[in-house]
C-alpha cells in the first residue's frame, strides 16, 4: 500500500473519531445543564480529533500535490 492509501485512510479513521466526537459534544450541549461538568473533557476530546484530522488532511494534500 502505498503512503498517499495509507494516509487517506488514516483521514477516514479520523474523521469518523472527528464525527463521533462532535455528536458526543453536541448531545452533552442539548442535555445541559446536567452533565455540565464534562464539558470540558467531552470539548477537549473533541478538539484534539478535530485537530488530528486537520494535520493528516494537511500531510495527505502535501503528499498529493508533490
Amino acid at each position: 500500500m502505498s503512503d498517499v492509501e495509507e494516509l487517506r485512510k488514516k483521514v477516514r479513521k479520523l474523521q469518523s473519531r472527528a464525527g463521533t466526537a462532535k455528536m458526543e459534544l453536541h448531545d452533552l450541549a442539548e442535555d445541559l445543564p446536567v452533565n455540565w461538568r464534562e464539558i470540558k473533557v467531552v470539548a477537549e476530546k473533541t478538539f484534539d480529533a478535530f485537530a488530528h484530522l486537520d494535520s493528516a488532511k494537511r500531510e495527505l494534500s502535501a503528499l498529493e500535490d508533490s
